[in-house]
């Protein structure tokens, strides 16, 4: 409870209207809006239907003035007529004759005219609004078409009842819209609920509990097996979070692993420097053998001693910047082969083409290491296949120039790269090929390499496998050319 409780606190307040209340009040007001748009035709035509009413009502009632002899109809009669058509008179234009029917000698002033022959849809509309909100106290005239051979019918009647019907009509149709928008809304918000907030509120609860807590397994979200939208979510999130607690997982260790091996180096750079003390009175002797040795053993000695120092730095792990300087590339190679061992009568056969005369403009100890990284790894891809033949285990080690850029090839004849490592190839921790391998070879020589501006890439389409870096010269400023210039 106390986890929810803080979780909550670091999400900040609650939203004042959540994704269900939007929803609701969207849905709501869409569905009003669609009945406004349904309602404007709906009223005009209701109007133009009332209209049409009572001119069928007048028409009954011109028949019976048409009927009557001479034209002369009982006022008693009249009235009726008048009563049910609810007009103040009716007139009917047959020829050049026109026939009144009327419940007054006196007629009304007429306010406006309707003509019911000639209505378009827009002008229905507009007559509608001009009657819902006029004064209802005007007295119109409606002209329609005639029983039998007249030309057309009038009727004279007061706007009243045609507005207090189209009022009616309204508070009907908004009654209406209220009912018919709040079982869509409810409808609408139930299935949204349960298709889409539901879940998306699942999801935002793991992705906080799981910010809590990232490095255990359990705050993983649960897939819930929907192939939806939200199902490629909740996979995607489900495959993010692993990969993240995989990671922080693996830094912990690293953490764990750079203390211990600061702690270690610092033993074995005391026991470095003793050994190098003692290694100096080796050169006291006079033994050829140890004579040819004894020097290569000081300069091991003297970049295992430099190594350590600097490792202080990979734990805080950044490698020094290079110094670099033009050097021969051939000495260096042929000390990296001296370095792992393979002499004459080693199982592994060392090959090297060189061009004559190669230099690098490299720092000496970083391409040392690069080397001999290359060439350890090359090695152990070659031991991970059991017996070794001569025949076929190869180390090859290539140096050309093009331009001005060196290009260095290191070539096995191994089992190469699964897909799995190519994938994490120049990645600590993730690119070795061999069980319990670290994959750090790789890891420092490409970030050595990219330390001089180079690159380092696998070649594909090769036998075993082929690692090349290329390392580019310095570029020279032009301020120093000029002074050269101005110098000479």
């Amino acid at each position: 409870m106390d986890d929810r409780v803080a979780a909550a606190e670091r999400a900040g307040p609650a939203p004042r209207l959540g994704l269900s209340g939007k929803l609701l009040m969207l849905t709501v007001v869409f569905v009003m809006i669609a009945e406004v748009l349904i309602y404007l035709p709906s009223i005009a035509n209701f109007r133009l239907n009332w209209l049409s009413d009572r001119l069928a009502a007048a028409n009954t009632a011109a028949l019976v003035l048409d009927a009557a002899p001479s034209g002369m109809v009982p006022e008693s009669l009249a009235r009726q007529l008048l009563d049910s058509v609810g007009a103040r008179a009716v007139v009917m234009k047959m020829g050049n004759q026109r026939r009144l029917l009327a419940n007054s000698d006196i007629p009304p002033a007429i306010d406006h005219d309707i003509d019911m022959r000639n209505v378009t849809a827009i002008s229905a509309i507009i007559d509608a609004f001009a009657t819902l909100f006029g004064r209802g106290k005007d007295v119109m005239r409606v002209v329609g078409p005639a029983p039998r051979n007249g030309e057309f019918l009038e009727i004279v009647m007061d706007e009243a009842p045609l507005r207090q019907a189209m009022l009616r009509f309204s508070v009907n149709i908004l009654l209406l819209s209220l009912v018919i928008s709040g079982v869509t809304a409810a409808l609408v918000y139930l299935a949204l609920h349960y298709l889409l907030v539901r879940p998306m509120r699942r999801i935002t609860e793991n992705m906080t509990a799981f910010r809590d807590d990232p490095e255990n397994p359990v705050r993983v979200i649960r897939e819930s097996g929907r192939r939806d939208e939200i199902g490629t979510t909740e996979r995607e999130l489900a495959a993010m979070q692993r990969e993240l607690a995989s990671m922080l997982h693996q830094k912990s260790r690293l953490a764990a692993l750079g203390l211990a091996v600061s702690k270690i180096n610092h033993d074995l750079r005391n026991l470095l420097a003793s050994a190098q003390l003692f290694s100096d009175q080796l050169t006291s002797l006079p033994d050829p053998r140890v004579q040819r040795f004894a020097p290569k053993l000081m300069r091991a000695l003297e970049r295992a001693i430099d190594f350590c120092q600097s490792t202080l730095s990979y734990g805080r792990a950044q490698e020094a910047a290079p110094v670099r300087k033009l050097l021969p590339l051939e000495p260096l190679v042929d000390e990296v082969h001296e370095t792992l061992g393979l002499g004459a009568d080693s199982a592994v056969r060392w090959l090297t083409a060189i061009e004559r005369g190669l230099t690098v403009d490299a720092d000496q100890d970083q391409l040392f290491r690069i080397l001999l990284n290359l060439a350890r790894n090359a090695a152990q891809a070659l031991d991970s296949r059991g017996e070794r033949d001569p025949d076929r285990d190869q180390i090859r080690i290539a140096g050309r120039r093009e331009g001005s850029v060196v290009v260095i090839e290191a070539s096995d004849t191994g089992p190469g790269f699964s897909p799995q490592a190519r994938a994490h190839l120049f990645e600590a921790f993730q690119g070795s090929t061999r069980t319990g391998g670290a994959g750090l070879g790789l890891a420092i020589a490409a970030e050595l390499v990219r330390a001089h501006g180079g690159d380092i890439r696998l070649v594909d389409g090769t036998i075993g496998a082929t690692i090349r870096i290329t390392i580019p010269d310095r570029a020279v400023e032009l301020d120093a050319r000029r002074g050269e210039r101005a110098r000479a």
